[in-house]
């Protein structure tokens, strides 16, 4: 049926009568861009440049089309301005889960960095990772009319699912694994974990256990490769690594685990929420933080400075990946980005009270002889 010749009409109410309300309703025209360059004194060519953010306007001039945009409540038309520069000034984000920690602040950074940049966001959470539930996502974005997308998944699901981005959509993948053909940001995971076991060891700990986080995670893999590498370096061999799926409950049932064993004087948990639970373990199992057992997280939730004792943590940027992620988009869509591109957010390590020397006993001769030493002189 043709569109122009369809009528609405009232049930009950002849057509002639439910067709007289609708032209009273009809809106009054807003003001266009003439009035506004009328009202500014220039032409309606400089009106349109202020509207499109264009820099060959005098500010002066600049500021008086602003302050009669405002004064007759003119709104430029994103569509007409879409269709003249080719973009929609409108992000997408496509996200595996919302209960991350790490990824509702990467989140709020790209919603913010964006806004700077004057582009909105649209967001398509993904629960799960297929060619389908991916790909449909992109169709929505498409139809909303989205200049690139930032991907908030590990690029293995997307691998693993024979997912390919599409090439005619600008887009950048927050992960922690590089060679996918496309740009990725992420926090240098390796370097954390190398942060913390090595924090440990300087502590004076003869070994570090591990709660590593699901082995299907490139994140928790990058940990767990680097806990093990720096304990290899100070010639240890490290222990059986106990795996947890990030969640407080998985940290407590393996704290209970480790805290039967007296050899467990300092764990590296590879996130806050894991550590959380063992420090429960080992409170209830009577092992005392830090004097007994030492306990370094990775995230720095808000949060933990309240735990019992306030954990030593590794500092991730969210901000700075979200940022950093939004940064490498808008190059791309301008066209000067490169697909090549691996930006990692160097990390940083925050001590508070739940780490210390070993006990007495369970330091090496070394350290026992140099402490004796110490207090004789």
């Amino acid at each position: 049926m043709d569109q122009e010749s369809t009528t609405i009409e009232t049930p009950g109410v002849p057509p002639e009568v439910s067709e007289k309300p609708a032209a009273k309703k009809r809106a009054k025209r807003g003001p266009s861009i003439g009035d506004v360059a009328k009202a500014a004194g220039v032409s309606a060519q400089t009106v349109s440049r202020v509207s499109n953010g264009l820099t060959n306007v005098e500010e002066a001039t600049k500021n008086r089309v602003l302050d009669a945009m405002k004064e007759l409540g003119y709104r430029p038309n994103r569509a007409a301005r879409a269709l003249k520069s080719g973009q929609f000034k409108s992000i997408g984000v496509i996200m595996f889960t919302l209960s991350s920690f790490g990824n509702m602040r990467t989140l709020d950074a790209i919603a913010t960095a964006a806004s700077q940049a004057g582009y909105s966001v649209t967001l398509i959470p993904v629960q799960d990772p297929t060619t389908g539930t991916v790909s449909g996502a992109y169709e929505r974005l498409r139809e909303q009319q989205v200049d690139g997308v930032v991907v908030i998944f590990e690029a293995h699901l997307l691998d693993d699912a024979d997912i390919t981005l599409p090439e005619d959509l600008p887009a950048v993948v927050i992960d922690s694994n590089a060679g996918f053909g496309y740009p990725m940001v992420d926090t240098d995971q390796a370097q954390g974990a190398r942060f913390a076991t090595q924090h440990l060891l300087d502590l004076g700990h003869q070994q570090v256990w591990h709660i590593g986080g699901p082995t299907t995670s490139f994140s928790a893999t990058h940990r767990e490769e680097s806990w093990r590498r720096t304990l290899e370096e100070a010639g240890i061999e490290a222990p059986p690594v106990l795996h947890g799926d990030w969640s407080t409950e998985s940290g407590y049932q393996i704290g209970l685990d480790l805290a039967g064993n007296s050899d467990v004087t300092a764990i590296f948990a590879a996130n806050d929420q894991m550590a959380l639970g063992a420090m429960r373990a080992m409170h209830e199992r009577g092992r005392r933080i830090p004097e007994d057992v030492s306990i370094v997280g990775f995230d720095d939730l808000d949060e933990s400075t309240s735990f019992w004792p306030p954990l030593t943590t590794i500092h991730q940027d969210f901000y700075a990946v979200g940022r950093l992620s939004i940064e490498n988009l808008l190059q791309q869509i301008a066209g000067t980005g490169s697909v090549d591109d691996f930006t990692t957010v160097p990390t940083s390590m925050v001590v508070r009270k739940s780490t210390a020397a070993p006990p007495e006993g369970a330091r090496p001769p070394s350290a026992r002889k140099k402490r004796v030493a110490a207090d004789k002189g």
